[in-house]
């Protein structure tokens, strides 16, 4: 499983000030390190269905991180009801996404959407890839 902060900063309720801000005006890595805190519960009380809204925001925009942050959220039923296409569909978007150098991050992504495919029939596997192939950012 792969969820990663970005290096958010310590002074929490500064950062969030900040960060807000930007992810309000629609900067992706902004929406991703929110999601991030209150998927952890870093400074704010944890609140999943608050982690999904900016993780879907940062996700829906083409952010690596934040799909397999969302494909996570769909896989465990946080935030969510647990949907293993969903799942699937979002960290195949995220396995193409992430960049050559982020090895680490695309193998997550890929062991995720791997183990999600266990738990779907042929038929689910081929339409979370569709709904893959059918994606286009916003």
């Amino acid at each position: 499983m792969y969820r990663d902060g970005h290096g958010v900063p310590q002074d929490y309720a500064e950062a969030l000030k900040w960060y807000r801000k930007a992810a309000d005006q629609g900067n992706a890595r902004a929406q991703t390190i929110l999601g991030f805190v209150y998927d952890t519960g870093q400074g704010v009380p944890q609140d999943y269905a608050e982690a999904v809204k900016w993780y879907r925001n940062a996700a829906d925009q083409g952010n690596a991180f934040a799909q397999s942050n969302l494909g996570l959220m769909y896989g465990n039923g946080q935030g969510v009801p647990q949907d293993y296409v969903q799942a699937h569909k979002w960290y195949n978007l995220a396995t193409a996404r992430f960049l050559a150098s982020q090895t680490e991050e695309r193998d997550a992504a890929v062991k995720n959407r791997d183990r999600v495919a266990a738990r779907l029939t042929p038929a689910q596997i081929a339409e979370a890839q569709r709904l893959a192939g059918e994606w286009k950012p916003q």
